[in-house]
């Protein structure tokens, strides 16, 4: 599915690249559409075409930034007036600890919780709404919230951007099917790291929660 979606991609005009990635990244946070693909993966897959010269870095970088913070504020207003309903649905029966957990840090941390949550998908998709459930004032969360969408907008960009523009170097210097090899071999690393890391939060949320 990911490598027709980024097919796709490679074929449509900027301007259609621009507003798919502005409507998912907004979509994960107001929606909760990270569920179903993280935005995460779209702003890196971004990155990559930015490097490749298909779309502009100057410009994705404002577009995916604008679109978490839009999502987040949005995401904020839903968990305000649909909070209980919404954590206690069948939708999150099967993540009622990460639920609790996310709960209690945004108790314990605050703003900074707000800012954290951006950096793992259940929590980037959920902890606007738990803040907003929460009933913190939107004065305090917005900071957060903004800092939290440019850090991670900006560094998730540059990340596909890097990856891409190393493919193309090793390509040109050792050849396609060795260049395709190493990239391979990064992805895979970054995917067991993800692993790794989300093994280790969930260890620690469940842990909280007893």
């Amino acid at each position: 599915m990911l490598d027709s979606f980024t097919s796709w991609l490679q074929t449509v005009p900027a301007g259609v690249v621009y507003s798919v990635i502005f409507t998912l990244v907004f979509a994960e946070d107001a929606l909760f559409f990270g569920f179903v693909l993280p935005g995460e993966t779209v702003v890196i897959v971004g990155g990559v075409l930015a490097s490749q010269g298909r779309i502009e870095l100057t410009v994705l970088i404002p577009v995916v930034v604008l679109a978490a913070i839009l999502g987040d504020s949005v995401g904020y207003e839903v968990g305000k007036h649909v909070g209980p309903r919404l954590f206690s649905s069948r939708f999150l029966r099967d993540r009622q600890r990460a639920v609790q957990a996310g709960q209690e840090m945004l108790v314990r941390r605050g703003r900074a919780a707000v800012f954290l949550g951006r950096f793992t998908a259940f929590f980037r998709a959920m902890m606007p709404a738990m803040a907003g459930a929460s009933r913190m004032p939107y004065a305090q969360f917005l900071p957060a919230n903004a800092v939290g969408g440019l850090v991670w907008g900006a560094g998730t960009v540059l990340l596909g951007y890097f990856v891409g523009t190393a493919y193309e170097r090793v390509a040109a210097q050792i050849g396609r099917g060795l260049a395709v090899a190493v990239v391979i071999a990064a992805i895979v690393a970054l995917v067991v790291w993800r692993v790794r890391r989300r093994r280790a939060e969930r260890a620690a949320a469940e842990g909280s929660a007893e």
